[in-house]
């Protein structure tokens, strides 16, 4: 487990920051609306007012949220990444910290509104513990568990997980609130989607005369390879090499600009390349 001191330092402000976010968006929105995030985040919060309405008792948030991901954190250290989850570990006693610190404090009730700006400020914490290479905990881990130890897609299973978090609400607590969560994640989820994009591939074309020095810029910026097709231009008949390859949305922009110092000459086509079958290297978590 190696350390850059300057790396790792952003990479504490961020998580430090990302926790207060999220703890906001918990206590000004979530709280507010009565809405049910997904989640460990969103089972915490169900079973905190299950215990309030049918029993009385005010729970913790972080005593709850902090046993809740006692088995995921295990996960990750198991099988993920220690500093990784080291990382993930601090962002979730945090924001636990954080949410019983911060008094409930609604700044309107209009649902709508909850959800969609709660929505958005909760995406916007997630995706920068994400950018600086954490999560906020719970499923993240068993997402990346599943991806890249067991190659299999998660997405499936997390919002089935969600549905049922969802259904849940709706029988106990009404199902406004629970359709009104519906329109939080989906703000969450686009907020994430824009904002980190390495688990999106982008597939380049790239025509040029000078593809082997294309070839080791992708592989030295990326870790990916790249297959040369040789061609002929059909307007002047000139030989071209047609370079192709598969990088992480988050890594197109730099390749695409070391290509144009590369070959200013250079034709690019990118597309969003919606899946990928065989090996595709995802560099792993520390």
């Amino acid at each position: 487990m190696k350390w850059d001191r300057r790396k790792d330092t952003k990479r504490l402000l961020t998580t430090i920051l990302a926790s207060v976010l999220m703890a906001v968006a918990i206590r000004v929105f979530v709280d507010a609306g009565n809405l049910v995030p997904g989640g460990i985040t969103g089972l915490t919060i169900l079973i905190q007012r299950i215990f309030l309405k049918y029993a009385g008792v005010r729970m913790p948030f972080s005593v709850l949220n902090i046993a809740l991901n006692i088995f995921p954190v295990y996960i990750g250290f198991r099988y993920i990444g220690k500093k990784f989850t080291g990382f993930s570990l601090l962002t979730i006693v945090l924001t636990s910290i954080f949410t019983d610190m911060i008094p409930e404090m609604p700044i309107t009730y209009d649902t709508l509104l909850i959800a969609l700006f709660g929505g958005l400020i909760g995406g916007l914490s997630i995706a920068m513990c994400l950018r600086a290479d954490t999560t906020s905990g719970g499923t993240d881990f068993f997402g990346i568990y599943l991806s890249q130890k067991k190659g299999v897609d998660s997405f499936d299973y997390i919002l089935a997980y969600n549905v049922v978090l969802l259904v849940i609400a709706g029988f106990l607590f009404g199902w406004d609130s629970a359709l009104y969560s519906i329109v939080y994640q989906f703000c969450s989820t686009q907020v994430i989607h824009i904002l980190y994009r390495d688990y999106q591939q982008q597939t380049l074309f790239i025509v040029t005369t000078q593809a082997d020095r294309v070839c080791e810029e992708i592989y030295s910026l990326t870790d990916h390879g790249a297959t040369i097709f040789h061609g002929e231009g059909s307007y002047e008949h000139a030989p071209k090499d047609l370079v192709y390859s598969v990088v992480s949305g988050q890594q197109a922009g730099q390749v695409i600009r070391k290509v144009r110092e590369t070959d200013p000459a250079a034709f690019i086509n990118s597309i969003r390349t919606t899946e990928v079958k065989g090996k595709f290297f995802q560099k792993p978590k520390d």
